[in-house]
């Protein structure tokens, strides 16, 4: 198995002085990611839980829906295949033509919006997981705590899966942000407790519309980031009635889109 924390010597300098010293570093690898027997993606990853790295891949880009459709996940190092249940199907074609529109169609905000609703990404009910605010200023503590690589090597993203009381799920850790919430979503996927329409999630960094595109296909109702939303982020926040909080942190945050949802 992979080490998320790799040893190395390195010179510490301080004021006039150095000296030789070891430091603790995030390990980052690539991780290919195959459906059956194409690569669907690759990936720079902290390497750990990469199952659930795949799976919540597989389920954010609507490529997959249950996970009766998984009929085994096959990890070797820096490679991990999902095989299919007998009788599901995937078009790989509209596959390669989605991911090569995504990649290269970045300037257009509106056609990534419209993507996601052919997708399938659902619309969140507008009274679902009403939460009070003082639950929402706990929630980067929470996270914090429980961000156990971050402590040691001070180079991870983070993010976290909460209840509409404030308690602490599920959290991974990756130097990837999209990659954490990949592990977050795939672990709850594989578990079979997708949609989670009853969860908010916390992620550690800016909220971008990638990661608001991953919350949304999980039916995540509530995304949180201690960082700042994107334009795009809000707009899609806005078009499928998720609620968006920024700035999360000091006592503070800021609501972008889905206000009801905050008492």
């Amino acid at each position: 198995m992979s080490r998320n924390i790799l040893t190395v010597p390195i010179l510490k300098v301080e004021d006039h002085s150095s000296a030789p010293v070891e430091d603790l570093l995030a390990v980052e690898e690539p991780l290919e990611i195959r459906l059956c027997d194409k690569t669907v993606s690759i990936t720079m990853r902290t390497p750990g839980q990469d199952a659930e790295l795949a799976a919540g891949f597989l389920l954010a880009e609507g490529i997959l829906s249950t996970c009766e459709q998984i009929r085994s996940i096959d990890w070797r190092k820096n490679s991990i295949t999902v095989r299919l249940a007998a009788g599901v199907e995937v078009d790989f074609e509209r596959l390669e033509r989605h991911f090569y529109t995504t990649s290269s169609c970045g300037v257009c905000g509106r056609a990534s919006i419209e993507a996601l609703r052919i997708q399938g990404c659902p619309i969140v009910p507008k009274d679902s997981l009403p939460v009070p605010s003082e639950v929402i200023h706990r929630l980067p503590q929470a996270l914090r705590e429980d961000q156990r690589v971050f402590d040691r090597t001070g180079g991870l993203h983070a993010a976290a899966l909460f209840d509409a009381s404030g308690a602490l799920l599920l959290s991974r850790e990756d130097i990837g942000r999209h990659n954490a919430v990949d592990k977050v979503i795939g672990a709850e996927f594989l578990g079979g407790r997708v949609p989670l329409s009853d969860k908010l999630l916390l992620v550690s960094g800016r909220a971008s519309f990638e990661l608001t595109q991953k919350a949304l296909m999980a039916g995540i109702p509530i995304l949180a980031a201690v960082g700042a939303p994107s334009s795009l982020a809000v707009e899609t926040a806005r078009r499928f009635n998720m609620t968006l909080l920024g700035f999360v942190r000091d006592g503070r945050f800021n609501i972008y889109s889905g206000a009801s949802r905050i008492q």
